[in-house]
């Protein structure tokens, strides 16, 4: 029987299942008993050291990071890896990918700063991203991030796989904004996709994590052997949190976009008419511009095939000055004021704290799941304080 993607989220592990426990127990232990009988003893030489059957040392494997890659393969369509954290994944590829150049554009700051520490070690080369074609020469990278940190830009991947493949470049998707149930990179070229499960994967703010799948076996097998070595392995108790997570994936991660896609088009709608309105008497000035997929309106005819289901959980506000990005989230009730994104709470960031190349009137909103009427009139509620507030 063939099950979707929300059913395996449930059921994909249960093939692990070793005690009568309905909910997986956890595991903490980091080192595990040889076989008994000295007959059943398999040297190193001879063993298969990742068989999820008989685990020797936790980084190698664990009981409880093995069911987490069980369930996110058929989530994400592909057979995974986890890590410590997201940056920790985009590391172990670049290691193993070792290209010579990587095309990347504006987005994540801290996949800049692992890309700094490939250059300095590696020579790499970083190309633009909208880089000729003719600029990659086989084994390269383009480095896509979609939809994009902060902005929640979307970009299109066949796009960028033609542009990499017919090179004989590498197209690695970071996925993160767009987690299963929103986009599958893969059906549309990518080679490789990381997720920071940090974020939407984790979904509760309460662990780290990083992913990495692939289809291509050699890749799979050699990432295995070196994060062996690079020792960025997930622990027993973020594995286990992280399998409690994916269990409700789609549940959240679709509200959180449908959430968010009514903000925008409010936001929007206050923000050009022309009508005489006391909501957008509050949002024009405060807001210069909102940024989202759901407003990418000459892109709709790729963009509703790539992400079917909704246009992801973040977007970003230009506000008119500074101040006004420094001040609106500290007046507002339900959006906490934090870095980080992706769990069921609404956060919102003024970006300039933990970025220090972004705009500092950008802020960044990531929508929770709770009624987007609520989280809107939040919205209203700070900026009317903060038309009110003379420092601001």
């Amino acid at each position: 029987m063939e099950l979707t993607q929300r059913t395996q989220a449930i059921h994909a592990d249960d093939g692990l299942n070793v005690t009568s426990d309905v909910a997986p127990p956890l595991h903490v232990s980091t080192t595990f008993r040889y076989a008994d009988d000295p007959k059943d003893l398999v040297p190193a030489a001879d063993a298969d050291i990742f068989t999820t059957e008989a685990h020797v040392y936790s980084r190698h494997t664990a009981p409880s990071s093995t069911r987490l890659e069980a369930v996110l393969a058929p989530l994400l369509k592909a057979p995974c890896l986890t890590y410590a954290s997201g940056l920790a994944a985009l590391h172990a590829a670049y290691v193993y990918l070792n290209p010579g150049r990587v095309s990347i554009g504006d987005g994540y700051h801290g996949s800049h700063g692992v890309l700094d520490i490939q250059k300095k070690l590696c020579g790499t080369r970083i190309l633009p991203l909208q880089c000729p074609a003719s600029d990659l020469q086989p084994g390269d990278v383009i480095h896509l991030e979609t939809p994009l940190n902060p902005t929640g830009e979307a970009y299109n991947i066949a796009e960028y796989a033609d542009k990499a493949h017919s090179r004989g470049a590498i197209l690695l998707v970071d996925s993160t904004f767009a987690p299963p149930g929103l986009q599958d990179p893969f059906e549309w070229g990518a080679d490789i996709v990381m997720h920071s499960g940090t974020k939407y994967l984790g979904g509760h703010s309460d662990m780290l994590c990083g992913v990495l799948a692939t289809n291509k076996k050699q890749w799979l097998t050699g990432l295995r052997e070196e994060r062996i070595f690079l020792g960025s392995v997930m622990g027993s108790m973020e594995s286990w949190l992280g399998v409690r997570s994916l269990r409700t994936l789609d549940l959240r991660v679709i509200r959180q976009s449908e959430n968010a896609s009514k903000l925008v088009q409010w936001l929007d709608f206050c923000k050009h008419t022309e009508s005489e309105d006391e909501e957008a008497d509050l949002v024009k000035p405060v807001v210069e511009r909102i940024q989202h997929a759901s407003l990418q309106h000459e892109d709709m005819p790729w963009l509703k095939q790539q992400m079917p289901n909704g246009f992801g959980p973040v977007f970003a506000i230009w506000t008119k000055e500074e101040t006004m990005a420094r001040w609106l989230p500290s007046l507002l009730t339900l959006f906490h004021h934090a870095t980080s994104l992706g769990g069921v709470e609404s956060l919102i960031e003024w970006r300039s704290m933990s970025d220090r190349t972004v705009d500092s009137r950008v802020l960044r909103v990531s929508v929770g799941i709770e009624d987007w009427e609520d989280l809107k009139a939040d919205l209203k509620r700070g900026f009317k304080e903060l038309l009110r507030n003379p420092k601001a």
